[in-house]
């Protein structure tokens, strides 16, 4: 459904709202909605009884771990495999093999260029699907269908839906927050639904704001969302949003402001100011699981994931968008699209006898050229793999480095080695502080988070770092025919200089441009389109 505030779309409430109900029934699992089939949902019935109410907010899921791909099939946009290719394509962490995510990798985007373009639409499809819920429970919950703290926590979770997908928008359509404080342009947040045709006008009215205005909007969703959810849930623990979840994801959003006293509170929150060398949240009882590929191989039921967006065999993005596919080799029915690059599989900084690197990477066994993949998803030709979004080693550093800037060297340490010292061998664990502890961090995230979507978004937001920032915008990266039989060597530790050339953050390609589909009904975005395009 692309009801991305556009007027030749025309949505009404009652075909937004049967498109929602539909979405939600389509082949399900236990990840997914068991109710029978309904041929639609009209808007008499969408939010008129608990079990509809249910119907329809899976039916937010759904949209979040599928979408559509230029109104057609799903391909796990926006969320369902898309933001995570995409924020690692963008990166200099992954290898581009096929043309598949060339556009992407080589910053060769344009206003039709399809993987820009569907994320924008379907990031907004999804967000007005968020709105449609709010509204609806809201309004069921005034008519006594269903409780007031139940109608809070739908609310919540869409407010947690729509937070988690501006935030998306915000690091590839707009500058960080670094740069001015957040006074650069926005993206439209989108809080009403696009319902009726008198919507659609206002949409078509608002402004892109600026980033702070974003963020504020961002942090407000995200604070009713850590009120009004449920701290554990019987089911679901992981694919639907908790409070746990918010907590997690504001650290995150306040490390994009460079909030690091706002990065510290959040932390406690999640057992981060522990004082000994593990640590565990009160709320949801999260922490570290002892091997570091078991988040990955029990993504449905394990201590560690705070949120993931639920996939199965029966609904996923297909071959063309599923994690498995994307990331893995053809020796295990994989495609051969993204593999690691050389040069992080090399790096001087990621240590010899690294679990993390026989674990959950995984060489080519045939072919040519002996490729190191990602191998946290595993699920090839099922596509059943989970989406990760929010894991608490995240949170862990999220807050170690904010302690670090901070100047709570101690404390930055400790949580650091909870995340680092479960892969890594004990002579090559830190027993003094590092001489750029900061820097020691920054370098475990793009292990430890590697294949999961993050690169891009710290790029995004160290950009104006003036110790820390990658490169001068987007980094230079390999090329796949630079790449030989003796590239992945962790003796040699060959580093390879990228023919892929570097980006200038002031280029006008660090961001992408708002969509043609967009811009040529929308005069609005069309006057506050990016800069070069």
């Amino acid at each position: 459904m692309r009801n991305n505030n556009k007027l030749q779309y025309k949505i009404t409430r009652r075909s937004a709202i049967a498109m929602l109900g539909m979405m939600a029934i389509l082949p399900a699992c236990s990840d997914f909605t068991k109710l029978e089939p309904l041929s639609a949902l009209s808007e008499t019935a969408a939010f008129t009884t608990p079990a509809t109410i249910e119907l329809a907010a899976n039916g937010v899921y759904w949209a979040a771990a599928v979408g559509q791909y230029d109104g057609a099939a799903g391909r796990g946009y926006p969320f369902g495999a898309a933001a995570i290719v995409q924020g690692e394509m963008r990166g200099e962490d992954m290898l581009n093999i096929q043309a598949f995510y060339d556009f992407t990798y080589r910053s060769l985007y344009s206003t039709t260029t399809a993987n820009n373009k569907n994320h924008w639409e379907q990031l907004y499809a999804l967000i007005n699907q968020a709105n449609i819920l709010i509204d609806g429970v809201k309004t069921a919950g005034a008519n006594n269908i269903i409780s007031a703290e139940l109608a809070a926590q739908y609310e919540g979770e869409g407010r947690f839906l729509r937070a988690l997908a501006h935030h998306e928008l915000l690091i590839h359509f707009s500058r960080p927050f670094a740069d001015g404080n957040g006074s650069q342009p926005g993206v439209p947040y989108r809080e009403k639904p696009i319902i009726s045709t008198a919507a659609v006008q206002e949409g078509l009215a608002q402004e892109r704001g600026t980033v702070a205005e974003a963020y504020t909007k961002v942090l407000a969703d995200l604070d009713f969302a850590e009120q009004s959810l449920p701290a554990t849930r019987t089911t679901n623990a992981i694919s639907r949003a908790t409070k746990g979840a918010a907590i997690a994801l504001k650290t995150r959003i306040k490390l994009h402001q460079q909030d690091w006293k706002g990065v510290i509170a959040e932390g406690a929150k999640l057992g981060t100011d522990g004082t000994g060398t593990t640590f565990s949240s009160p709320i949801g009882a999260y922490t570290l699981e002892t091997a570091p590929e078991t988040p990955f191989v029990n993504y449905k039921a394990n201590k560690e994931s705070v949120f993931s967006i639920a996939n199965s065999a029966q609904s996923n993005g297909g071959v063309n968008g599923a994690l498995a596919s994307v990331f893995g080799p053809t020796s295990l029915a994989g495609r051969d699209l993204v593999a690691t690059s050389p040069n992080l599989y090399n790096a001087t900084f990621w240590v010899d006898g690294d679990l993390r690197r026989t674990r959950l990477q995984v060489k080519q066994a045939t072919g040519s050229y002996p490729y190191g993949f990602n191998y946290k998803f595993r699920e090839y030709g099922v596509f059943g793999d989970w989406a990760p979004v929010l894991r608490y080693a995240e949170v862990l550093l999220n807050v170690a480095e904010a302690s670090s800037r901070e100047g709570n060297a101690t404390k930055a340490l400790a949580l650091l080695n909870a995340v680092r010292n479960r892969s890594v061998p004990t002579a090559a664990q830190f027993t003094t502080t590092p001489a750029d502890l900061t820097l020691a961090i920054l370098q475990e995230r793009r292990i430890e988070l590697a294949g999961e979507g993050r690169r891009w978004p710290d790029i995004h937001r160290l950009s104006q770092d003036p110790t820390y920032k990658v490169s001068v915008g987007i980094p230079a990266k390999v090329e796949v025919t630079q790449v030989k039989t003796t590239s992945y060597d962790i003796v040699a530790r060959p580093v390879i200089a990228g023919s892929v050339a570097a980006i200038p953050y002031a280029d006008f390609r660090f961001l992408w441009p708002i969509p043609l589909s967009e811009i040529s009904s929308n005069e609005t975005l069309r006057k506050q389109q990016n800069p070069g395009y």
